[in-house]
């Protein structure tokens, strides 16, 4: 069972590294033939949640893949911790994408379809899978609370200050936010409508990340 799960580990994160670079190819390229800014492409790409997100669920998966291969027992506390992370900004980046942003276009050039839902369906609800069914996982204490909602926090503080001030990289017009519904100057209230998404997005990754360490102190998982 742990080689089934650290070779399905690989596959998928061989298919979310594919999947970012080919949305990141497509943006640059169509950003590139329009003329527009690719610097100032790249630093937006990396701006959004949903990336950076996929980014850690990749490098989850590599070195969890790595401790199935390379020893037996469960893994380390460390780990286990960093897992639940990854496990719940992925949650949260599939629930927010399904119910606020999807139909909408986000301003990062072409979306690549078959990316787009590896990224946003397919990688999260893989995790969560792999959460309740891979061998390795520790019970969590409620600490962990605190490592999984910090990174959210500095994410949506980098995200308010550097919007006013950062321009789309195809027309050069400013403000730009990873999300429309983070910019105030587009949404009906402004920064009250702002601060609600912040809220309720703060609630669901707060809600997921208890979901995610009861799962880890009261489901059995394989050994």
């Amino acid at each position: 069972m742990r080689i089934g799960f650290g070779i399905v580990r690989l596959l998928m994160a061989a298919l979310s590294i594919a999947a970012i670079v080919a949305q990141f190819a497509s943006s640059a390229n169509t950003l590139a033939s329009k003329g527009g800014n690719v610097g100032a492409f790249v630093v937006n790409f990396f701006s959004f949640f949903t990336i950076d997100s996929n980014v850690l669920y990749v490098v989850v998966l590599l070195i969890g893949a790595v401790l199935l291969f390379g020893r037996s027992g469960d893994d380390p506390d460390w780990f286990t911790v960093l897992r639940a992370v990854a496990v719940t900004y992925m949650a949260t980046t599939g629930i927010v994408y399904n119910l606020l942003l999807r139909n909408i276009p986000l301003p990062q050039g072409t979306t690549v379809e078959w990316s787009n839902e590896v990224l946003h369906v397919v990688g999260p609800v893989y995790l969560v899978l792999d959460w309740f069914f891979a061998p390795g996982r520790t019970a969590l204490r409620t600490q962990a609370l605190w490592w999984i909602v910090s990174f959210p926090i500095v994410w949506a503080i980098y995200t308010l200050i550097r919007g006013p001030f950062a321009a789309d990289p195809g027309t050069g017009l400013m403000p730009w936010y990873p999300y429309p519904f983070l910019n105030p100057s587009t949404s009906r209230n402004g920064y009250l409508s702002v601060s609600f998404y912040v809220i309720l997005i703060a609630v669901v990754i707060l809600v997921v990340g208890i979901g995610v360490v009861w799962v880890s102190r009261r489901v059995r998982r394989p050994r």
